[in-house]
């Protein structure tokens, strides 16, 4: 008897009967240009705030719900959303230097760390407390304590999460960073804070990179470079979490399982290749003219991670989330915001 050209004998695929493996390019060249239009809608007015990655799943999520996704696309965008994702998240380690984690100051790094596994332990607790499935909870968790889009694609290839759990986080951060960008300027003021005080504020508790770039630099110069500094440092604490995170869904399935799922055991090895770039840019060996263009590509290729992500997700089964996951999305913004003033208040 045959199966599928595979006879019971042992004889393998006649020839003629093998089947091509499908192109990833046509999926490549759609996620692609959704990460290009991302970027080019930045120049608009009013759209600058939000980042390319933002805009990219947004971008998709419109194209697959009102034209779909062709199925010639599929295997370009399942390859977007794994090699192209971990290569821009190694590459997203040439942005820090430990030197930037020194020019915090160790009570800025305690701080920051402080607010991290605090605002993690909370957005935990109230996702059991609120009956949000765990996935989703991680993912929102990872997104707004460490560095919102960006944590949660790399969460997410630990916790393997449903395209739409990753959409609904990604959203969750958005909203919610963007409304910390326009309230802690107006908040700043009224407490009077200075320059550094402010930047460790927004680094420490703002979701995006670029929304504490937007909130940080309105108070001036010194308080917009030490917001950005602050807010890598935090994005510096993805390796350990991803890592950890990894670590404890592996012991997890090897608790409930047998053979097969020890072999599954998630384990991120683009972490390494992370903390490996962290460690090159730290040497001073990178030259600082290519830094615009590693910095390009990096948020090039996680726009075209989106992008994939986008062009994967139901809209339908993201409405069927409901409004709770949008609950602890809010909790634990308001969480990281008053927790990280609290802190900045006290020790500076």
């Amino acid at each position: 008897m045959t199966y599928f050209g595979i006879h019971e004998g042992g004889v393998g695929l006649r020839p003629q009967q093998r089947t091509k493996a499908p192109s990833v390019f046509p999926g490549l060249f759609l996620a692609a240009l959704i990460a290009a239009l991302a970027f080019g809608l930045r120049h608009l007015p009013g759209i600058g705030t939000l980042s390319p990655l933002i805009l990219a799943i947004l971008i998709g999520m419109a194209f697959h719900n009102l034209i779909g996704t062709p199925a010639i696309a599929k295997a370009g965008v399942s390859f977007s959303l794994k090699r192209i994702l971990r290569a821009g998240i190694v590459l997203l380690g040439l942005q820090l230097t430990v030197q930037q984690v020194i020019a915090v100051g160790g009570v800025g790094v305690a701080l920051i760390v402080a607010t991290l596994l605090a605002t993690f332990a909370f957005t935990t607790w109230l996702g059991r407390v609120l009956k949000v499935n765990a996935k989703l909870t991680q993912l929102i968790a990872s997104g707004s304590s460490i560095c919102g889009a960006s944590a949660v694609i790399a969460t997410n290839t630990v916790t393997r999460g449903r395209d739409e759990d990753v959409a609904y986080a990604v959203a969750c951060v958005t909203i919610f960073g963007s409304l910390s960008m326009m309230l802690m300027p107006v908040i700043a003021g009224l407490f009077d804070m200075g320059p550094q005080a402010y930047g460790l504020w927004t680094g420490a508790s703002i979701h995006e990179v670029a929304q504490v770039v937007a909130a940080a630099y309105v108070r001036g110069q010194e308080a917009g470079e030490f917001g950005t500094i602050a807010k890598l440092t935090r994005v510096m604490m993805l390796a350990p979490v991803v890592l950890g995170l990894g670590f404890f869904a592996a012991r997890k399935l090897r608790q409930t399982g047998g053979v097969a799922n020890r072999a599954a055991a998630p384990l991120p090895w683009f972490v390494f290749g992370f903390v490996a770039m962290v460690g090159l840019a730290s040497t001073g060996w990178v030259p600082e003219v290519t830094t615009p263009y590693t910095t390009g590509i990096t948020q090039f290729l996680l726009a075209m991670a989106l992008a994939a992500m986008g062009l994967e997700t139901d809209m339908r089964k993201l409405v069927a989330a409901g409004i709770r996951p949008a609950l602890l999305g809010a909790g634990a913004w308001i969480f990281i915001s008053f927790f990280s003033l609290g802190l900045v208040l006290l020790l500076t």
